[in-house]
């Protein structure tokens, strides 16, 4: 009998051949001129067709959005034109990609931002995080405060993003509202010490999650947009405390009226253990979303297959499997050997540890 894992699944909008998800993984190789993707790209991504759905690496909304050096954007006519190699790759064997939009904010360098000038956050606290450079692991330059009145065209890049990622062919949208990166900062106490409408209360912190929300599901419908959280991830200098149950279950529950293709959430510390705070409960968020649920981190095929077969989670989305195996979905279908992930090669570079890596015919051959 086939496992669950293995049987179609529709999202909203989108319809997946099976429940194994790419995740969506940096990879820093965009063309440095115009932060563009090019045909390396629509190979990597080509190569990976047969999971169920691909989410795209995180793709920046605006160059203030951006956080490290060669990572793709999708506000410039040479960017969509860039993506629309990928997801033609993609759509040609059968494939569904969206595009994971975010802004980094203060998850950046000012070498990185318009002009030099200083990352934007919800206030003007530095990321105890490092970034990117080309070069190395460089640390976050310090943030200024997003004035109230900027708040409004952040969200509108977002509704942008969305379009211009139809416009390239994608199947639609993944907000990026995790890992430290933005949204998030708005939720987290540890980021955000405003006292207008954007700071202090529960609803004023989720405020600008559902506004990015409502933008994107206007601008392209919300069976086209998927969202993505970490509630438990003390990911990119962000604290999980005692606030982080009441806050993500206020945000879920305020996105969920809009009727999205699926939520994704990273359960426990991203790339890192599943161990929850005390009081946490990844089951309690995921029941007040109606809809699809996409399960992320430190999944293996036997939790995978379980996880599936008893309802828990509709889906599950590997990352470093998938960098390392373009094949995943058959070699889990088969429980065939895995190739293993180099992390040297992770960001940056060309065709080594990025299209170089053995399907199971060849690898067997």
């Amino acid at each position: 009998m086939t496992a669950k894992l293995f049987t179609p699944l529709e999202a909203g909008a989108l319809r997946l051949r099976n429940r194994v998800v790419m995740a969506p993984l940096t990879r820093n190789r965009a063309l440095p001129d115009g932060d563009v993707p090019g045909p390396l790209a629509a190979e990597y991504y080509g190569q990976r067709a047969g999971f169920g759905l691909i989410i795209s690496e995180g793709t920046q909304v605006s160059q203030q959005g951006q956080g490290y050096i060669w990572t793709p954007g999708i506000y410039s006519a040479a960017q969509i034109d860039g993506w629309s190699g990928v997801t033609e790759a993609v759509h040609a064997k059968g494939g569904t990609i969206v595009a994971q939009i975010w802004h980094v904010g203060r998850v950046s360098h000012s070498s990185l931002q318009p002009g030099g000038s200083a990352p934007v956050g919800p206030s003007p606290l530095t990321a105890a995080t490092k970034t990117y450079d080309g070069t190395g692991f460089v640390p976050t330059s310090a943030p200024r405060a997003l004035g109230i009145d900027e708040i409004p065209g952040i969200v509108a890049d977002f509704a942008t993003a969305a379009r211009n990622a139809r416009e390239a062919g994608f199947d639609g949208v993944e907000i990026h509202g995790a890992n430290g990166y933005l949204i998030d900062q708005f939720m987290r106490p540890s980021a955000n010490e405003r006292s207008d409408a954007y700071g202090g209360s529960v609803e004023n912190r989720t405020r600008f999650l559902e506004e990015v929300v409502e933008a994107a599901a206007g601008a392209i419908g919300p069976d086209r947009v998927g969202l993505r959280l970490s509630p438990f991830a003390p990911a990119n200098g962000v604290v999980v405390d005692e606030t982080a149950p009441e806050i993500f279950a206020r945000g879920i529950e305020r996105i969920a009226p809009y009727g999205l293709a699926y939520l994704h959430m990273v359960e426990g510390t991203t790339g890192g253990p599943r161990d929850l705070p005390a009081g946490a409960s990844i089951d309690a968020l995921r029941r007040l979303f109606p809809g699809v649920y996409i399960a992320n981190n430190g999944y293996d095929r036997e939790m995978a297959i379980e996880a599936v077969e008893t309802g828990r989670v509709d889906a599950v989305a590997f990352g470093k499997l998938a960098i390392a195996n373009p094949d995943l979905v058959e070699r889990l279908r088969q429980d065939a050997a895995l190739n293993e992930a180099d992390r040297k090669s992770f960001y940056g570079g060309g065709a080594e540890g990025y299209t170089d890596y053995p399907a199971l015919e060849a690898a067997s051959a």
